[in-house]
């Protein structure tokens, strides 16, 4: 299952209160929708032995689990799917970005992918994906960097049937890592003064051979990667300065449509004044390969920064779906990072002086809200937890589903309710998150720490539900109005 997604990472320098913040959207394939959940998966919950739905992989596990928050799947057969989490020890993880190669990487280290068994030959078992990956690392790593060292080494041991992008994060450091092929693997340190955006291709660009193979102090690689890239020639520059993205991604006509786009409006609405971003003689657009894969933003990023990218239709541009004036020949020209596939999307907010949070908004980005949840806890909120298959309003999975579509719908007479609704929503996700840590800095024992974290989500769940029903509410009656059946004349 393809799954496409789009991804941004703001070191501790970049971002407004000195958090690491590692964020993602998590779309659905096209054709379907993916209902997920918000868990806590505690040590006993963790297998011994891990085997994976789709590939049919084993793996032991190690005997020690950390307790770790999830988002999986709400449906079973596919597998977990556990997305993004924060675990007992501190560390973030989101995983995974879906990533593109190339022919000669694939070729050089092809995917381990799932062979079923057929005409009296046994199956062969595939490698680990995104379906698995959260759920064999994130339970046992005590650092982002141990993320990567964990990861890299499944990843050399059983392979990948896909190219992923992976990120990891602690109060101090974001690591990125990217797939090779089926077993090899590269990841790199975000600068602390930089952001990333990633948008489904292969991102990383400068990389430090020497340092990945010795140091490590930013950089980190499979053991056997300067003589995989020699033995199959993959490095392709002119200078002897290597690109990674040159050497293992793709430039292919359909990332000018699909992912470079995304990447060039992130960037923009980051840097404005930076670089040229539009017009002839612009230094960087939609259709640039070599677009930077991190900046240090022209100002420091906020919360609400990371939801309006990631929420992004290209609003002030020409590719604008919704745009209502002027040429609309390049309306909708360009695929956004907040479509109508987004399942959730996910903020893991390290702060630097106060717990850990994670951010959480289901269905499209463009007409939901962003709300914050402490993550040493050891259940979360029913709001969140008990998605179904069915579509309820008892949830707020499919109330987020539900005002989307309506909003969509009704744009014109909607999009000020929505608004509103994520000004409102915002602000008070703040007062509250406020409010609690003021009483956590003052409490010193752990339980009692614990049961506020467990009061403070349960206060936000219940704001995200009352507003939830209000927008609901008002976007019905636009809509509504709208009606091929309306008319105006009351009865009376």
């Amino acid at each position: 299952m393809i799954m496409p997604c789009t991804t941004i990472l703001v070191g501790k320098k970049a971002s407004y209160d000195g958090s690491t913040m590692i964020a993602r959207n998590d779309d659905s394939p096209s054709g379907q929708f993916t209902p997920k959940k918000f868990v806590v998966v505690h040590p006993e919950e963790q297998p011994r032995k891990y085997k994976s739905v789709l590939s049919h992989v084993e793996i032991d596990l190690p005997e020690e689990a950390l307790r770790y928050t999830a988002v999986p799947n709400a449906l079973e057969g596919e597998g977990i799917w556990a997305a993004h989490g924060i675990n007992a020890a501190g560390v973030g993880m989101t995983a995974t970005e879906t990533i593109t190669s190339n022919a000669r990487v694939l070729g050089a280290d092809p995917l381990v992918e799932y062979v079923p068994a057929q005409d009296g030959a046994e199956e062969i078992t595939g490698g680990i994906g995104e379906e698995d990956i959260v759920s064999v690392v994130l339970p046992y790593i005590h650092s982002a960097r141990e993320g990567v060292t964990r990861l890299g080494s499944l990843l050399e041991k059983y392979g990948t049937y896909e190219m992923n992008g992976i990120a990891f994060s602690d109060k101090n450091e974001i690591w990125w890592l990217e797939t090779i092929g089926g077993h090899h693997w590269i990841a790199r340190r975000v600068p602390d003064e930089a952001y990333v955006v990633m948008p489904n291709q292969f991102g990383i660009d400068a990389f430090d051979l020497e340092d990945a193979l010795s140091a490590q102090e930013n950089h980190m690689c499979s053991a056997d990667l300067r003589e995989f890239i020699e033995k199959n020639h993959l490095d392709l520059s002119q200078d002897g300065s290597f690109s990674a993205r040159d050497a293992f991604g793709s430039h292919d006509d359909s990332d000018h449509v699909y992912n470079t786009a995304r990447a060039w409006y992130m960037l923009r609405t980051l840097n404005p004044r930076t670089k040229r971003w539009d017009g002839p003689n612009a230094e960087y657009t939609p259709f640039s390969d070599d677009l930077p894969w991190c900046m240090v933003p022209e100002k420091k990023i906020t919360v609400e920064d990371v939801k309006y990218v990631l929420s992004s239709h290209y609003q002030g541009t020409p590719y604008d779906p919704y745009l209502s004036y002027g040429d609309k020949a390049l309306c909708g020209a360009y695929r956004s990072i907040g479509i109508n596939r987004n399942d959730v999307m996910t903020l893991i907010q390290m702060r630097p002086d106060a717990e850990p949070v994670q951010w959480l908004a289901f269905a499209s980005n463009a007409f939901n809200v962003l709300a914050p949840f402490y993550a040493d806890i050891d259940t979360t909120p029913g709001y969140l937890s008990g998605t179904t298959g069915k579509v309820s309003t008892e949830n707020f999975y499919w109330m987020s589903r539900m005002i989307a579509a309506m909003a969509d719908a009704s744009y014109s007479k909607s999009v000020f309710h929505i608004e509103r609704y994520q000004e409102k929503v915002a602000a008070k996700s703040h007062e509250i998150l406020n409010r609690y840590d003021t009483l956590l800095e003052q409490e010193t024992n752990e339980e009692t720490r614990k049961k506020l974290q467990e009061e403070a989500n349960e206060k936000i769940a219940g704001m995200l539900q009352c507003e939830a029903a209000d927008t609901l509410d008002k976007v019905l009656y636009e809509l509504s109005g709208q009606m091929k059946n309306a008319y105006a004349r009351s009865d009376a």
